[in-house]
């Protein structure tokens, strides 16, 4: 179970009648939100912090405990922030500062010192603040009363996004086959990358998998095959390509399972063994929680495991989704986003189909796919790409639409949404960014839990939206190039 450790900062100044009421009160405060949390994460209540090596102590020990995700700060009373010196430096976990109180509203007719010397969090907590500053800790602050709504919601926005932070330091990424041949933007730092965000990225031969499916059973194949027939509608007389697929799922089945894989990628280019490329077994994989990147992109595979993760019990959907071709109708402009096979389920707005139809690329038998039109409502494009010198996330929030007319000649599943803040500015954005023609949409997760997972993980971030100004975010990718060469 993973945990979140609740710290209440105070000193020894105030008598022990005092600390036992800090701990009384934050044992109140920490019950709370692990209810609040508890479908996330459990909310552990930790000794109130007198002097510095308790500090030290129960930071170290947030930094070396496995199951903790991360860690809520809060001042109850004053606490000098030199004593949390060499605390902060040693935590090496997502820090939620939490600048709240125990009582919500100031008893006027009976308060006194005793009461205020207690209840100084607006005093303790900007002590706390200043020496994170100082130090230079990402951190999160939530402003409020503990119990209102809007608190207990930007606590669980940070549990879900410090819990897909310590999935992402364990994830593992299988690159079946390298990059498509020529392609820029989808290749990257596999060492940086693992450095950075955790990601054990490595290739493995197209072949492992190839092995795998050879040796899988007539029984195996009906399995999948049956619970094609229950999910699906099968849509094509051309079972024997269906078959195939469902060997190769229940041979990725086994190959991520031995391997102990999270997101894994693969290439057309790089079919040796296989008959098809992985279409049904790829999409009922990504629906799965498995990230998926075609073409060897292991960045958008391993990002949309990780974005999978943090959307788990959250209402909508999460998956790989490539940029294709536009509506160009002046004012109504709209994006059609698919691609040669691999599209999640989890965004069909009906029951999807299988179908089976040449695919042009490859060499290869015609694989069989899910063809689904898409879901609608608002959501995010989020790109990650690799610079050189550090890693960018590009986030643009999008609504999601219903496609306005039948495709009956499309054989791929789709979505199709309107940028913001309208067409040119959001695709003009986009590119200066250097956002890549590969991302994941979600429409689960905000632009704000994007922000989360930046700053827990050091990455720079730059957000489209519906205030984006073309000048100004030209502007502001030129801060960030100047501040990037500035750290060299």
């Amino acid at each position: 179970m993973n945990k979140i450790y609740f710290v209440t900062g105070s000193q020894d100044l105030y008598g022990e009648e005092t600390l036992r009421q800090a701990a009384n009160d934050s044992t109140v405060i920490s019950g709370f939100l692990n209810e609040k949390l508890s479908d996330i994460a459990e909310v552990v209540f930790m000794p109130v912090v007198k002097t510095a090596c308790e500090a030290e102590d129960i930071c170290v020990q947030a930094s070396s405990d496995k199951d903790c995700i991360g860690v809520i700060m809060w001042m109850h009373t004053f606490s000098p922030a030199k004593m949390w010196i060499r605390a902060l430096k040693a935590l090496k976990k997502p820090m939620l500062h939490l600048h709240t109180q125990f009582n919500e509203k100031l008893p006027y007719d009976s308060i006194d010192m005793d009461f205020m010397n207690l209840n100084q969090s607006a005093h303790g907590d900007r002590e706390f603040g200043f020496i994170c500053t100082r130090l230079g800790i990402k951190r999160e602050v939530v402003v409020g009363y503990y119990r209102h709504e809007d608190v207990t919601e930007k606590i669980r926005r940070f549990a879900y996004a410090a819990s897909a932070v310590a999935f992402s330091r364990a994830l593992r990424v299988a690159m079946l086959g390298n990059n498509m041949r020529d392609v820029a933007v989808t290749d990257g730092d596999r060492v940086e990358s693992e450095i950075r965000f955790g990601w054990n990225v490595n290739y493995y031969g197209i072949g492992d998998v190839a092995d795998i499916a050879d040796s899988v059973t007539d029984s195996e194949i009906e399995s999948k095959m049956s619970e094609y027939a229950e999910k699906y509608t099968m849509a094509t007389d051309n079972l024997a390509a269906v078959r195939e697929q469902a060997k190769y799922e229940t041979a990725l089945d086994k190959f991520i399972a031995r391997e102990k894989i999270n997101a894994f990628t693969d290439t057309f280019q790089d079919l040796h063994g296989l008959n098809q490329l992985p279409g049904i077994a790829a999409q009922n994989l990504m629906a799965k929680g498995i990230g998926f990147g075609p073409e060897g992109d292991y960045k958008t595979a391993a990002l949309g495991a990780v974005l999978f993760k943090m959307s788990e019990g959250r209402k909508g959907s999460t998956g790989f989704m490539e940029d294709y071709t536009y509506d160009l109708t002046s004012g109504e402009e709209l994006e059609l986003a698919a691609h040669m096979l691999e599209v999640s389920p989890v965004f069909a707005a009906k029951k999807p189909e299988i179908q089976v139809h040449p695919l042009g690329i490859g060499g290869k038998s015609d694989p069989a796919r899910l063809v689904f039109d898409g879901i609608d409502g608002d959501g995010i494009a989020v790109s990650m790409i690799d610079l050189g010198d550090r890693f960018r996330l590009v986030c643009a929030e999008i609504t999601l639409v219903k496609q306005p007319a039948p495709m009956p000649h499309l054989p791929v599943a789709r979505l199709m949404w309107k940028l913001k803040p309208d067409f040119a500015t959001g695709a003009a954005a986009w590119i200066y960014a250097g956002g890549a023609h590969h991302a994941v949409v979600s429409t689960a997760l905000t632009a704000e839990d994007i922000r989360l997972f930046a700053k827990m993980t050091n990455t720079e971030l730059v957000m489209i939206d519906g205030k984006t100004d073309i000048n100004s975010f030209e502007r502001q990718l030129e801060l960030l190039d100047a501040t990037a060469a500035l750290k060299r």
